[in-house]
């Protein structure tokens, strides 16, 4: 399955840390080659220091397959599992369609942009030990 109309473009991925909180930051493809990078990447940040926040910012993905999906399944799973909140940020297109019609938004924590989940997760990390 596509979910998308974009085919040929690079597929970039990049994290920066924030107060207790990842953003992992995706652009281009996220398919069957570079779903592998997304979850050696979340494996980065869940290896690492505790981090009750990890937010996955898709604004700039521009297709997503059946294997990108399912890693995302994958993640939120994880997070899940180890009491990590896992978010979405910028999801928009075919993959916000898909993730409706599938009935997988209502699985996802789902904000417009990273600086929103950000924003309305702060009261949440100041409440925790070693919070802002």
């Amino acid at each position: 399955m596509l979910f998308g109309a974009g085919h040929g473009s690079a597929f970039t991925i990049s994290c920066d840390l924030h107060e207790g909180a990842a953003v992992i930051r995706v652009g281009g493809e996220l398919g069957f080659h570079s779903a592998p990078l997304l979850r050696e990447q979340l494996h980065r940040v869940w290896d690492g220091p505790g981090t009750p926040l990890l937010i996955v910012d898709l604004t700039e993905v521009t297709f997503c397959d059946s294997v990108g999906l399912s890693e995302l399944v994958s993640a939120l799973q994880h997070g899940e599992a180890t009491g990590t909140r896992f978010v979405l940020s910028g999801v928009h297109g075919p993959l916000a369609r898909v993730l409706t019609i599938t009935g997988l938004r209502k699985a996802f924590e789902i904000h417009p942009t990273a600086d929103d989940a950000l924003r309305q997760a702060a009261p949440d990390r100041r409440d925790r030990p070693g919070g802002g």
